[in-house]
């Protein structure tokens, strides 16, 4: 009997392993920066009392288990929103902390040249970082917590026909419904909307966080906007963590018209605009069928000599509508880094944090800083809007 010649199997590297652990060290070293340096700055530098400098050490190191844990906990399941609620409110107030301790260089420098001695100036210093950084929470909250301001922009299209001149485009996105049960905060915000006297309204995506079964207290008053031509939405990145298809068929189902990779035309005053609709820039990876942002689906069949209004959730999709002739595009995403200074982080991915911006020689873009909040219930120098958008023709 012969033996069958042996083959060596070169099997690929698994290589999933080691990409959660590079980011799982990723995100420790960040973990640690966040915590270990102001901890080090408020309560070892300074020189504190024992007592001082124990209660801070063991604070601090309550909060850098509790952050992560809660984090890992509350993922992937909304029932446990309680739990999340405290990392989304650890994870504000520590990058708060952070940000303003580091700041405190500033004034220790002042301090240096004004001849103050350690321990009363990094003490000074840190009683400083504290009040400030407790000041921007507590306002930071307010400002998360409440109605959007109206925010006015006028918009020239040029290829805007006479007939449509002043057309009224209010842009609600970003209302991200969550753990914090805010039925009566979206309540307002429509009534707010329905007093604009909207010819459009545009929801531009993250919705929630959850699924609609989870969130349709806070999303039930979207059925009551009201506008003369149209109510249109696209799906944000969030949707894509949380059911994207029933998210676009809910709104259908309230009467709002789901641009998921298509597009309609209204009509004022004779003249016509095409309002088109991209799936978020992350749909593709997430690897639900029939979903994925295709900017020729979207505008198949319309009129090359029409003005494009675009959905597209992600600021950075403007490169697709510039090459596609869109005259202007709506988007949402950024919260206008929500807390200073994470717009500057912010703007390491996207093209625009948030205004009008213009992009090639038609291509204009606006980005809101969203309606809502994500995460953190905290706005610091980044405040919510319900942006009005008034179309003005050449």
């Amino acid at each position: 009997m012969t033996t069958p010649p042996t083959t060596d199997v070169v099997r690929a590297p698994r290589r999933r392993p080691l990409r959660i652990v590079a980011i799982s060290a990723i995100v420790a070293s960040i973990l640690a920066l966040l915590f270990v340096y102001p901890w080090w700055s408020l309560f070892i530098r300074p020189d504190w009392p024992t007592a001082v400098t124990v209660f801070g050490t063991v604070l601090f190191a309550a909060l850098l288990i509790t952050l992560p844990a809660s984090m890992v906990l509350s993922h992937g399941h909304t029932d446990r929103d309680p739990i999340r609620m405290v990392g989304d409110a650890l994870l504000g107030i520590i990058w708060v902390v952070f940000v303003w301790t580091l700041l405190g260089e500033v004034l220790r420098l002042g301090l240096v040249v004004g001849g103050v001695e350690d321990p009363l100036r990094s003490r000074i210093v840190a009683v400083a970082a504290l009040i400030v950084s407790a000041v921007l929470l507590i306002w930071g909250y307010r400002e998360a917590m409440r109605l959007p301001r109206i925010k006015h922009v006028d918009v020239t299209i040029p290829r805007l026909g006479a007939g449509m001149n002043k057309l009224r485009v209010v842009a609600i996105t970003d209302t991200h419904f969550g753990p914090i049960n805010r039925e009566k905060w979206s309540a307002r915000v429509i009534a707010a909307v329905n007093e604009l006297d909207a010819d459009i309204v545009a929801h531009v995506g993250d919705i929630a966080d959850g699924t609609v079964e989870q969130r349709l207290g806070q999303a039930t008053p979207l059925a009551s906007v009201e506008s003369r031509l149209a109510r249109v939405y696209v799906t944000g990145n969030h949707e894509y963590f949380h059911e994207a298809q029933k998210w676009l068929d809910y709104m259908t189902s309230i009467g709002w018209d789901a641009l998921h990779n298509r597009h309609l035309v209204v009509t004022k005053g004779g003249d016509n605009l095409v309002i088109a609709g991209v799936d978020d820039a992350t749909a593709l990876g997430s690897k639900l069928d029939g979903h994925g942002a295709n900017f020729d689906v979207a505008l198949a069949g319309t009129d090359p000599d029409l003005p494009i209004l675009m959905l597209a959730h992600q600021p950075k999709q403007v490169t697709q509508s510039a090459s596609a002739g869109v005259d202007l595009q709506l988007a949402g995403h950024t919260h206008g880094g929500q807390i200073w200074p994470f717009n500057l982080l912010v703007k390491l991915d996207q093209p625009s944090v948030h205004g009008l911006t213009r992009h090639g020689d038609r291509t204009q873009l606006y980005t809101s800083r969203g309606t809502g909040f994500w995460g953190p219930p905290f706005r610091v120098f980044a405040p919510s809007e319900i942006t009005v958008l008034t179309l003005h023709s050449a």
